[in-house]
């Protein structure tokens, strides 16, 4: 009777060699009942497998447990030797044509690996290590959402800390302004300029040196400029350097210690408007862009903390100097959304344009100044048609001045908080074929009715006028001189000589003409190490200044 016995690590059904087998040294091959196909071994590696305790356990080419599932599941050649289907996998490919059994040297191939489906195989069973794995992976991904809204927690609460002083301050101020009557400012232009220094000689208190030229992309495309004083670093727009890699638009870092471009960061997906930064030392960027967002950047980290679909391209924004919970974009058909940065979900007020629906190209805000003859804090939203001051009233109500400005070639309008004064620049037209730049004082005037509320305006003191030729939309800049004595400077782009046109407002006189290789689209003052620079914006280019 044929003696047949089962080895209860592999499973396999094995049996004993009939005399005549073993008198021609032949061996039989062993059978699998559950594939039913023959599997031929030899006799002395079968015996080597028997002596070896592990060999059902673990594969002979890593040494390491089959598993029932996953890539090291058991697998077998044609000789019929088990492996691990990853490792027989690695070891046919390594090997190539000439590939053959690590035990037995039999030719053997990538086809010819098949995997085994045993009933009593010693396998390690990993379903719960791969379960475990994938939870892993859960917790890890539900880990880095956590991390991104306890950024976004921190941020605000960042906000809100200084909520309450500012609200005390704000009381604080309405009461000075309160106590005090209304004072009508004289509307004689050839009266001195209030806040403006009267020195006709303005050359003597300093002048601009060339510092360095900081090249920021081959291949074109900068818009805006701006500083961070925190990290004492200036920000300009500018398409991806990558854009098969990492397409759209951000900033990129040029550090104000070495003057060297330093890191470039990702924000939006289509071309940028506005970068502006609150009062506040947190390096929170607001960026406005044409892909229908405006998004707060944080400049510690390199990501973008919080973002708002505004339906329409963005041509500007700005912060609320009054409060910093308080942002504002200016849409492409010359609506101004008011947000709320406590609150993620959408805008909080949109203040509709009272004449037509042109682009908001400028957006300006005006703190409060209890002291000033124009106490009054507010938004100055410039477009083509004119301008209009928003008057805020109080946290969610706005009064409207329409600001007597010309009509069809307002491209931008700027603000100096402390003098009050704003810079309305004007393209050239039929009437005026001259790049006009008109610095207007704001006023507030009371109504013969008491019962009326007074009405915001402003009227010229100086005009400055540049080159005949204006294409694009660009951005000037007024601010104190570096010199001190109460002066103010003001400086725009000349496109038809490619210049930094630099003048002193209280005389009106032309200090300084700084070239540039292209137009100037955006103009920065900053200050570092305790000296005052001025940085201008071309489409490739970053030149820099210092005072001196």
């Amino acid at each position: 009777m044929e003696a047949m016995e089962v080895d209860l690590q592999l499973g396999v059904p094995r049996r004993e060699p009939e005399p005549d087998a073993m008198a021609g040294n032949v061996e039989p091959p062993i059978i699998i009942p559950d594939s039913g196909t023959p599997v031929a071994t030899s006799g002395a590696a079968l015996r080597s497998s028997q002596g070896d305790e592990g060999e059902g356990e673990t594969c002979s080419i890593c040494f390491e447990p089959w598993t029932t599932s996953g890539e090291h599941r058991l697998a077998t050649l044609r000789c019929g030797h088990l492996f691990g289907y990853t490792c027989i996998g690695r070891w046919v490919k390594g090997q190539g044509q000439g590939a053959k059994c690590p035990q037995c040297n039999k030719k053997a191939k990538r086809s010819d690996i098949v995997l085994l489906y045993a009933r009593k195989l010693r396998a390690l069973d990993n379903t719960e290590q791969e379960n475990m794995k994938r939870s892993l992976e859960q917790e890890q991904s539900m880990r880095r959402n956590a991390e991104l809204e306890s950024a976004q927690c921190r941020l605000q609460l960042q906000v809100m800390t200084d909520e309450c002083g500012k609200l005390r301050k704000q009381i604080q101020e309405l009461k000075t302004l309160m106590a005090q009557p209304g004072c009508r400012p004289s509307k004689n232009s050839g009266a001195p300029l209030s806040g403006l220094s009267q020195r006709q000689d303005s050359t003597q208190g300093g002048h601009y040196v060339f510092s360095k030229a900081v090249l920021l992309s081959q291949a074109g495309g900068c818009r805006v400029l701006s500083y961070c004083e925190p990290l004492s670093c200036l920000l300009a727009s500018h398409p991806s350097p990558h854009t098969t890699l990492v397409p759209g638009y951000g900033v990129k870092k040029v550090s104000t210690v070495n003057l060297k471009a330093c890191q470039y960061v990702p924000i939006h997906v289509k071309q940028i408007r506005g970068l502006t930064f609150n009062r506040q030392a947190d390096s929170l960027l607001l960026s406005a862009a044409l892909d229908n967002t405006i998004k707060l950047t944080s400049l510690m980290t390199n990501t973008v903390v919080q973002t708002y679909n505004t339906g329409k391209p963005v041509w500007s924004c700005c912060w609320c100097l009054d409060n910093n919970n308080y942002v504002y974009a200016g849409l492409s058909n010359g609506s101004v959304l008011v947000y709320d940065t406590r609150d993620t979900s959408t805008h909080v007020q949109e203040l509709q344009p009272l004449r037509s629906r042109c682009p908001v190209a400028s957006l300006s805000y005006v703190p409060r100044a209890s002291s000033s003859s124009f106490p009054c804090g507010g938004l100055i939203a410039g477009s083509l048609e004119g301008g209009c001051f928003w008057e805020q009233v109080d946290g969610t109500t706005y009064r409207p001045h329409i600001l007597p400005l010309e009509t069809g070639g307002c491209t931008d309008i700027q603000v100096e908080p402390e003098s009050r004064h704003c810079l309305v620049t004007y393209r050239p037209g039929r009437s005026n074929p001259s790049l006009r730049c008109v610095l207007m004082e704001l006023n507030r005037t009371l109504q013969q009715d008491a019962a009326q509320e007074p009405l915001c305006s402003c009227y010229p003191v100086q005009t400055f006028s540049a080159g005949s030729s204006c294409k694009v939309l660009t951005k000037n800049a007024v601010f104190r001189s570096p010199a001190g004595e109460g002066s103010t400077l003001v400086c725009a782009g000349d496109e038809s000589t490619n210049s930094t046109m630099v003048w002193d407002a209280g005389s009106g006189s032309l200090i300084q003409k700084l070239p540039a290789d292209l137009p100037v689209l955006d103009i920065c003052p900053f200050e570092v190490n305790q000296g005052s620079y001025l940085a201008s914006l071309t489409e490739k280019m970053l030149k820099i200044y210092k005072w001196e």
